[in-house]
């Protein structure tokens, strides 16, 4: 069977050097307008939802957190590389020793993808889905997790100037593409049960403190928010210093909590839901 733009193309074929005749969907010049953003955006809203939700994907757990740690074994390589330089250049062995110290974290993030994946339970929450940014690091190693369990997971990646396209181990079929931040982190947000926080730079400050500004303020519904790292976050950011100084109230942090295992992690998601 045909479909409608089949149809249409063959039926205005010889109109179509021009461009002003094209249908509007037809017409990319057009659809790029600065005035069709609003139309982008909502294109970008509507295609992951039609996709997840044929996919039966209703409940997901966001795992955010940098591109830039490699696994253990490579961190150790990149570290070995730097000390056999001569001279040692002192500021790139500082970077690589702490690429080293929080690459362990590569592990965790990979068991957690398969302690979610491997999940069966009822009611509303039967199935749990992971769902990353699709890139390497913390993401890939969730994606790995949930591919070694036998699952599928999902890649929201966005357009990015030296983007190297999703990790291998996503599921081709739940991967999309954003231009929009704002839309990739609200469908990060549509079907969340929980977020996982690895340590990160610029992009994963974002998408936490967005996460606890939309649950401070009543815009979300309340779910786990579960830190990797403590060390690293509590040198990264005093949140003890913005209830000293009345910028956010004591019971503001009890909206996260720090973990160091993804056991540690997955406990806190059954027990926020009483999974069993």
């Amino acid at each position: 069977m045909k479909k409608d733009k089949d149809i249409i193309l063959e039926r205005d074929a010889e109109f179509y050097d021009d461009a002003l005749f094209q249908p509007a969907f037809l017409d990319q010049d057009f659809l790029l307008a600065q005035e069709c953003r609003p139309l982008r955006l909502q294109m970008e809203l509507l295609k992951p939802e039609v996709y997840l939700s044929k996919a039966n994907v209703h409940s997901t757990v966001m795992v955010i957190g940098s591109a830039r740690i490699p696994e253990p074994s490579k961190a150790q390589q990149e570290l070995e590389a730097i000390q056999q330089h001569t001279p040692i250049d002192n500021k790139a062995l500082k970077i690589a020793e702490n690429k080293l110290r929080y690459s362990r974290y590569y592990t965790e993030a990979e068991k957690l993808g398969f302690l979610v994946t491997q999940f069966r339970g009822h009611g509303d929450i039967s199935r749990l889905h992971i769902v990353t940014g699709g890139g390497p690091s913390y993401m890939e190693a969730a994606n790995r997790g949930a591919e070694r369990a036998g699952g599928p997971s999902i890649a929201l990646g966005v357009s990015l100037p030296h983007e190297r396209g999703p990790n291998r181990y996503v599921t081709p079929e739940l991967t999309f593409k954003f231009h929009y931040f704002a839309m990739r982190k609200m469908h990060f947000l549509i079907r969340a049960k929980a977020m996982v926080v690895f340590p990160g730079g610029f992009g994963t400050l974002d998408e936490l403190v967005e996460t606890l500004t939309l649950m401070q303020t009543g815009k979300i519904d309340p779910f786990p928010i579960l830190i990797f790292a403590r060390d690293f976050w509590e040198k990264l950011i005093n949140f003890d210093w913005l209830v000293e100084t009345g910028m956010v109230a004591e019971k503001d942090l009890t909206l996260f909590q720090y973990v160091e295992t993804a056991e540690e992690a997955w406990q806190a998601i059954v027990a926020f839901y009483g999974l069993r």
